[in-house]
């Protein structure tokens, strides 16, 4: 039987990327991959000819049967996404899922992914934080806002650039102006950003300064408080 490995991959820099993660792309029968053309750019700069196959959000449901049965005849499938590592607001978990149910040895490497960073880079409390990736855009955004108002551990989402603003006075509304934030953008590319203060002075920055690029929020939780010695 086969395997597959979740390969993350740089959501930025090329050369963030492990030298693990570049041997098991040349080594495998098959590379799945969110956007070919992205995944090709990557692979001609590292010099891998790894088949190279589509899979994504709109076909994936169709595809995993497929895919598992390339896996139970032996082949060795390499899963990416885009940027960062699968299944964190990717493609991934229906794969990973049918293959674990399966019976189908699944084996995920360590590298890229957005969310570290912009938590380290934030200074906030990071000993215990939670992940909430993209609000719900209209649907169930109010009560997602309303049930998370009382955490008190560092927050972090994603978002666009074209729903930056609104995200931020709605984190105004629910949390109050004053509540501090990081938010930062195009981690590890050439115009990286991180703006650090109040949700009121973070909205004047990106009201001054159209926002450009991929971002992570890091709002600090109610009553922060520092992250504690080990006893």
């Amino acid at each position: 039987m086969g395997k597959l490995f979740i390969v993350p991959t740089p959501i930025g820099n090329l050369e963030d990327i492990t030298f693990r993660a570049i041997r098991m792309l040349k080594e495998a029968d098959i590379i799945l991959a969110e956007d070919t053309r992205k995944t090709g750019i990557l692979l001609k700069h590292y010099d891998i000819g790894t088949k190279l196959i589509s899979h994504h959000k709109f076909n994936e449901h169709k595809t995993v049967s497929t895919i598992t049965g390339w896996i139970n005849e032996g082949k060795t499938i390499c899963l990416v996404s885009d940027a960062g590592t699968p299944g964190i607001s990717d493609p991934g978990f229906l794969l990973v899922r049918t293959c674990l149910e399966n019976g189908i040895t699944v084996e995920t490497l360590p590298g890229a992914t957005a969310l570290i960073p912009a938590l380290v880079n934030s200074g906030f409390p990071c000993d215990r934080f939670c992940f909430e990736g993209f609000l719900p855009v209209k649907k169930g955004r109010q009560k997602k806002l309303c049930s998370i108002s009382e955490e008190e551990r560092t927050m972090i989402f994603y978002e666009s650039p074209y729903r930056l603003l609104k995200t931020l006075r709605d984190f105004a509304q629910y949390f109050g102006a004053e509540r501090e934030v990081s938010v930062s953008r195009e981690i590890s590319k050439i115009y990286e950003e991180t703006v650090r203060g109040s949700i009121e002075m973070v909205i004047e920055y990106f009201t001054s300064k159209e926002p450009k690029g991929e971002f992570v929020i890091v709002l600090s939780g109610k009553n922060p408080k520092p992250n504690s010695p080990e006893e």
